[in-house]
């Protein structure tokens, strides 16, 4: 059996669309990003998908975050009968310290390339559903 490499995905504005702002690690009141739900599934064919976000290690946050995706899951897959959140426990991989993941994707980092940026960059960093 081969061993699937990490993918890291941050979980509020990268699968969460997070409108709404923070409201508590356990409130999660927005839709999900455009496409997340489909990627998660094409990913899992490749990857062992890690979710980790700075809810992680917050009492109720982990829970609140796999009810969230297994509501979204069946909306996407339109099968009620089908256990998702047993499915989004199970083949999801819920990390609270950030996994050795081949590659990770986060709305809110910069990707080192060797060069370091300026501190105006980072000053005046914006997430993408945040730049004009």
């Amino acid at each position: 059996m081969t061993r699937k490499p990490i993918l890291c995905l941050d979980f509020d504005g990268v699968i969460h669309s997070y409108t709404s702002g923070w409201k508590g690690a356990d409130v999660i009141p927005d839709p999900p990003v455009d496409g997340a739900i489909e990627f998660i599934v094409k990913a899992l064919g490749s990857f062992n998908v890690a979710v980790f976000s700075s809810r992680s290690n917050q009492p109720g946050g982990i829970d609140a975050m796999q009810r969230w995706l297994a509501h979204h899951f069946l909306e996407y897959e339109g099968e009620p009968s089908a256990d998702f959140l047993a499915f989004v426990r199970t083949e999801i991989q819920w990390p609270t310290e950030k996994p050795p993941a081949l590659v990770t994707i986060d709305d809110r980092a910069i990707c080192f390339d060797g060069n370091w940026p300026s501190i105006e960059t980072l000053q005046n960093f914006k997430p993408w559903n945040k730049r004009p």
